[in-house]
């Protein structure tokens, strides 16, 4: 089984108590939002090393950096082999500022994307106009539905009802 298949085997268990699972994801979204505070610190440097070394670099277990990892690889500019990876694999965490953003938005994970380093990287203008993008990439908007005394599409000038809608 891939570190991958474990850490999702573990974070995911829909049969584990959910207590614990609540106090799991409490405990994993603090270690997570304490990374970003470092990487958003030099936003601009490429962080690599082995899924080991940056375990220890982060001062986490493998099995949270693999978390961590597969949460951060739609972000990046070269995304990792993280269905494949082990402990010695080298990984990177290059991420591209907006979609990184974007995609904390998209999670509605707000302690991540409300960290003050995000003020330092982007304008509050720049940051309120990512945001309002992510949220309407996902709202479907509907054309106006022809309605019978709405005038005819086909430009006659006539109602609808008594042109093409007859």
């Amino acid at each position: 089984m891939s570190l991958l298949e474990q850490w999702r085997k573990i974070a995911y268990d829909q049969n584990a108590d959910k207590g614990k699972l609540q106090k799991f994801w409490a405990e994993y979204f603090l270690v997570e939002k304490g990374i970003y505070e470092q990487l958003l610190a030099e936003p601009d440097e490429v962080v690599t090393g082995t899924v080991k070394e940056l375990a220890e670099k982060y001062e986490i277990d493998v099995m949270t950096m693999v978390g961590f990892l597969d949460g951060i690889n739609d972000s990046l500019k070269e995304a990792n082999p993280i269905e494949e990876m082990d402990e010695d694999t080298t990984v990177n965490l290059g991420f591209d500022k907006e979609l990184l953003y974007k995609n904390m938005v998209d999670a509605k994970a707000d302690w991540l994307y409300e960290l003050p380093a995000w003020k330092e990287i982007f304008t509050e203008e720049h940051l309120k106009e990512l945001y309002l993008e992510q949220k309407k990439s996902g709202t479907i908007v509907k054309g106006h539905k022809v309605g019978r005394n709405d005038p005819c599409p086909c430009g006659s000038g006539k109602k609808y009802k008594k042109c093409c809608g007859k």
